[in-house]
C-alpha cells in the first residue's frame, strides 16, 4: 500500500510543480525557438519551454525527504541530481557544449560513486557473476579509505552511457517520460529480489516508485501537444536516475538494458552511423530511430505510445525472463530494429533518388 500511496504522491507533486516550472521557463527565456536555435534534431514547431528537468528533481527531492530514511547514498543521489539539473538549466539557456556536458556527465558520476555506490560485480548470463571488486586502492585520507578501482569506474561508464543514451531518446512528444516512468516500475518491482550497498530493498522500491511517478506527473504537460520540453537537465537526469536504480540491487543492469532495449540499439546505432560518416559522435542530427519513423509518416502520439507499449511488455518479460534468456530477446530486439532502420533508410534514398529523376526529366 504504501508503495501506490509514494506513486500517486510523487505523481501529483510534479503535475502541480510542472505548471509554475513552465512560466517560469517562458520568463527566463528558457525556450526553443527553431527561428532562433538551430537544432537538426529538433522535431517540434514554435516556441516551446524547456527546463523540465526543474519540476522532475523538486519531486524527487520532496518525495526523498518525506518517504526515504536519510543515508549517504541518498544523499549523494540528491546532491549529485542537483548538480546536473543546473547543468541542464544553463544548458536550455547557454546551449553548452557537447563536450563539456559528457566531461560534466563523467565528473558528476564519479562524485556519486565517491558517495558508496559501485558495482562490485555484474551476472554473467551464462551463469554465475562477474566479479569486478578483485582491484582494489586503499589511501590514507583523514582515515583510511578504499577504492574498488574495477568496480567504480565501470559504475561511472554505465551511468554516463545510460544519461546520454536515454537523453537521445526524447525527441518526439511524450516519448521520454513515459518509458522512464515504466521502466522505473518495473525496476521498483525487481529491486524486492536482490539488494546490495548500505541501502535496503524497500528503500530502493520507494525510491524507484518517487522516480516513477515524478515522470509520470510530467507527461501530461509533454504529451503531443507538448507544453514543455524534457530539456538536457530532464533527459540526463532521467537516464542517471535510471542507471542508478539499476545499479542499488544487484542483477538489475541487464534487465534496465532489456527495458530500454530500444534507446539503446538506436544510441549504439547512432554512434556507429556518425562515425562511419567521419562525424563527431557527439554531435546532434537527424537520423535517430523515432526520426525514421516521422519519415514513415508516423504521428508523434503513435510513436510515443509505441515506445511505452515496447516498455512494457519488455518490463513484464524482464519479471520471468533470467539470464541467458535476457540476453537472447535483446539480441533479437536488436536484429529486428536495425533492419527496420536499413529497410525505411532505403525506402528513403529510393524516394530521393526518384524525385531526383523526375526534377532531372522535367
Amino acid at each position: 500500500m504504501i508503495y501506490v500511496i509514494v506513486l500517486a504522491i510523487s505523481t501529483f507533486l510534479s503535475y502541480l510543480l510542472t505548471i509554475p516550472t513552465i512560466h517560469f521557463a517562458k520568463k527566463f527565456k528558457l525556450v526553443t525557438d527553431k527561428n532562433k536555435r538551430i537544432h537538426p534534431a529538433h522535431t517540434h514547431i514554435g516556441i516551446i519551454p524547456r527546463g523540465g528537468g526543474i519540476p522532475i528533481f523538486l519531486t524527487l527531492l520532496l518525495s526523498a525527504v518525506i518517504f526515504l530514511p536519510m543515508n549517504k547514498i541518498v544523499f549523494g543521489i540528491l546532491i549529485t541530481s542537483a548538480v546536473l539539473v543546473v547543468v541542464g538549466i544553463l544548458d536550455d539557456y547557454f546551449d553548452l557544449s557537447p563536450y563539456l556536458r559528457f566531461s560534466l556527465n563523467l565528473i558528476i558520476s564519479a562524485v556519486l560513486i565517491g558517495f558508496g555506490l559501485g558495482i562490485p560485480y555484474i551476472s554473467n548470463p551464462f551463469g554465475g557473476v562477474i566479479q569486478l571488486n578483485q582491484w582494489k586502492l586503499s589511501f590514507d585520507f583523514f582515515g583510511t579509505h578504499s577504492v574498488l578501482v574495477l568496480a567504480d569506474v565501470i559504475a561511472i561508464i554505465w551511468l554516463t552511457w545510460i544519461m546520454n543514451m536515454v537523453n537521445w531518446s526524447k525527441g518526439v512528444d511524450g516519448q521520454l517520460p513515459g518509458f522512464v516512468a515504466i521502466t522505473a516500475f518495473f525496476l521498483g518491482l525487481l529491486s524486492q529480489r536482490f539488494t546490495a550497498h548500505d541501502i535496503s530493498a524497500q528503500t530502493v522500491t520507494l525510491l524507484s516508485f518517487i522516480v516513477a511517478g515524478a515522470f509520470l506527473g510530467f507527461l501530461p504537460f509533454n504529451f503531443f501537444p507538448q507544453k514543455i520540453m524534457p530539456g538536457y537537465g530532464g533527459g540526463s537526469l532521467a537516464g542517471f536516475l535510471l542507471g542508478i536504480l539499476s545499479i542499488l540491487s544487484f542483477g538489475k543492469i541487464g534487465t534496465a538494458v532489456l527495458i530500454l532495449a530500444i534507446p539503446t540499439i538506436d544510441a549504439i546505432y547512432t554512434i556507429i552511423r556518425r562515425i562511419k560518416n567521419k562525424q563527431s559522435p557527439f554531435r546532434a542530427d537527424w537520423g535517430h530511430f523515432h526520426h525514421k519513423l516521422l519519415e514513415l509518416g508516423w504521428g508523434k502520439r503513435r510513436i510515443a505510445v509505441f515506445y511505452w507499449i515496447v516498455s512494457i511488455i519488455l518490463g513484464t518479460a524482464s519479471l520471468f525472463l533470467r539470464g541467458i534468456e535476457k540476453l537472447i530477446a535483446f539480441l533479437t530486439i536488436g536484429i529486428i530494429l536495425i533492419f527496420f532502420i536499413v529497410i525505411i533508410s532505403k525506402i528513403k534514398d529510393q524516394k530521393s533518388n526518384t524525385h531526383i529523376k523526375n526534377q532531372k526529366y522535367f
